[in-house]
């Protein structure tokens, strides 16, 4: 037995986290630390997508969702951003075919109107071709931000009491209904790479109680094991969801 085997037999099949959250995080300094422009950082960034999307699929997570670009990454010089949204159209495109095979279902979250016509193009292609697959959800945040999200979902729940469509108190349930995520679970566990401790933005609403675990490790050398072993660390909290312990 390999020593990844090893580790992944160690797994806890009934009390995998339904739901995993990642901020991808280091992919800068990856690459700054091998002489490498940053651009190379994000291109060896998507070789560790594929792995955990892969290791997902294996170990039965039926969501993962990546924090891909958010609303302050545009801030970026020009030259990054750009090498990022190629990333996005040629992975995009690329992987649909192998979703398929593995039964993937793509989502994508974020303001995805102020993203280019031909990448919404390929987003939209990409979540309509792999939409009847029924194993991973795998949903990529692109141009999202937490606070946005909520200030649009308000606005669209006052235009919808406005309008007589909401006819109760306003609750959770109903929030969530009008978050981004509407279809999908809360996070159980948000894992950041790269040692840096917040949450940058990220499903403000959604996170509330999800177990974070965070490493040092740069996301393009973030691999398997350590990501079982995340998930190992999950399987050995008690998760409490704001009740007393005693």
């Amino acid at each position: 037995m390999s020593k990844e085997d090893d580790v992944l037999s160690k797994l806890d099949s009934k009390k995998l986290p339904q739901h995993v959250a990642i901020i991808m995080d280091g992919n800068g300094r990856w690459a700054k630390k091998r002489g490498l422009p940053r651009a190379a950082g994000h291109l060896a960034g998507v070789k560790a997508v594929r792995r955990i999307v892969k290791t997902s699929t294996n170990i039965g997570v039926k969501f993962l969702t990546l924090y891909a670009f958010s609303t302050e990454n545009w801030k970026r010089p020009r030259k990054e951003v750009d090498a990022i949204m190629s990333l996005f159209k040629i992975y995009i495109k690329k992987e649909v075919s192998t979703f398929n095979k593995n039964d993937v279902r793509l989502n994508v979250i974020g303001n995805i109107g102020d993203l280019s016509d031909d990448l919404q193009e390929i987003i939209d292609n990409a979540l309509k071709k792999t939409s009847k697959n029924k194993g991973l959800t795998f949903t990529l945040a692109i141009n999202y931000g937490g606070r946005q999200e909520i200030i649009n979902a308000v606005k669209n729940i006052v235009n919808d009491v406005e309008k007589g469509i909401i006819r109760k108190d306003v609750n959770e349930s109903i929030i969530s209904k009008y978050l981004y995520t509407s279809d999908l679970p809360d996070p159980d566990l948000l894992i950041r790479t790269s040692g840096e401790m917040r949450i940058s933005n990220f499903l403000l609403w959604q996170l509330s109680y999800a177990e974070i675990w965070v490493t040092d490790t740069y996301w393009p050398d973030f691999k398997q094991a350590e990501y079982v072993k995340a998930i190992l660390d999950y399987q050995n909290r008690q998760r409490r969801f704001g009740k007393h312990n005693g």
